[in-house]
């Protein structure tokens, strides 16, 4: 009787175990802690950075991540608690993806708590932000894929409210440490305005420009109201164009001339505004601090953003309604905008992974 009483904890042990071990995905391999002073850390090739899912990770509506976990088979989990959601990787290829979750502050924190992260080697790194955004109607049309050379900032700023402002002022809103919007003076960028590696920028481009991207009824439905913006009534395509980050889901004509003028003065006239989204000075800034401190190459970053909705109301209605009838949250370009992202962007991956035995040392351009 003793002896079975002494086996009963220990029986309780082994099947909790159990429990545990057999609750686990058989689809996931769960990787523990590694302990930084035993264990090698793991080489990354390439971080794809995307900033939200819909409902599971795998097998229903797709978010800016499933494609990545289902194609690139990132199988392996990594607890990350510190993060919005765990990281996925295939260690054989060497890729690795995150989903920070929405806003500037989720992803300058999660890039920086992954740059930190004794588990992997991000030195020699690429990263590439592969996420849905607004687009310009005068620039391109839903479903397209805009490489970014240029990422402003649209947050960092003095505002009056437009009824208070002085009536020779075209807006309430202007650089801070300025005496008013579009101050000739111009105060110098602290990250108001950062600028991606143009080599690569334009590599990437150049590898992907000729893709056919998705086409459809719904889609040439939909930019067909657009009419006197002959680029918003093309089928998707692949180009280059910059990009305005701001926390504020902003839309209408009036924004949409204020976010054409607010790129073109921090650029110096020579960015172009076509999209428009909310997370990507964030991961810049981290990126450029990991840098600093040895732990990544922000020269190794790219900006992939793919157009799900346009940032102004067509011909016919007000910014209100087009905003409420469903352009700020039932995007008809976003199941397009997903898949344009992922074939457009594993492209890049792909051939960095491929080629890596040149692309570790050297930067392509």
């Amino acid at each position: 009787m003793k002896n079975n009483a002494r086996m009963i904890p220990r029986l309780k042990y082994i099947a909790l175990t159990l429990i545990v071990l057999f609750s686990t995905s058989a689809c996931d391999q769960v990787l523990p802690e590694k302990n930084e002073k035993t264990t090698q850390p793991i080489e990354v090739k390439v971080v794809v950075v995307t900033m939200f899912e819909i409902g599971e990770d795998q097998g229903d509506a797709p978010g800016e991540f499933q494609h990545w976990r289902e194609r690139q088979a990132l199988s392996t989990r990594f607890s990350f608690p510190q993060s919005h959601h765990d990281i996925y990787m295939n260690l054989n290829s060497g890729v690795l993806s995150i989903v920070t979750g929405m806003g500037t502050s989720r992803s300058a924190s999660a890039v920086m708590a992954l740059g930190l992260d004794p588990r992997f080697d991000l030195t020699k790194a690429y990263w590439l932000v592969a996420g849905i955004s607004g687009v310009d109607p005068e620039d391109a049309s839903i479903g397209s894929a805009i490489w970014a050379e240029y990422l402003v900032d649209g947050d960092y700023a003095h505002q009056i409210d437009a009824r208070e402002m002085p009536k020779d002022w075209s807006t309430g809103y202007f650089p801070l440490f300025s005496k008013g919007p579009y101050d000739p003076n111009r105060p110098e960028a602290q990250s108001e305005v950062f600028r991606l590696n143009p080599q690569l920028s334009n590599w990437a481009y150049a590898l992907t420009k000729d893709i056919k991207l998705e086409d459809s009824e719904q889609l040439k439905t939909h930019r067909e109201q657009y009419q006197g913006y002959p680029k918003a009534q093309l089928p998707p395509l692949v180009l280059k164009g910059d990009h305005l980050a701001g926390m504020t889901f902003w839309h209408g004509k009036l924004l949409n001339d204020w976010a054409n003028q607010w790129v073109k003065y921090w650029t110096d006239g020579k960015g172009e505004f076509v999209t428009s989204a909310m997370e990507d000075t964030g991961t810049y800034q981290s990126l450029l601090y990991l840098t600093q401190a040895g732990k990544a190459d922000v020269n190794r970053f790219m900006v992939l953003r793919t157009a799900s909705n346009f940032t102004m109301q067509p011909p016919g209605l007000t910014a209100a309604e087009n905003l409420i009838r469903g352009e700020g949250e039932s995007f008809v370009g976003l199941a397009a905008s997903l898949e344009s992202a992922y074939q457009v962007g594993s492209q890049v991956v792909d051939e960095l992974v491929k080629n890596w035995a040149k692309y570790k040392a050297n930067i392509p351009h």
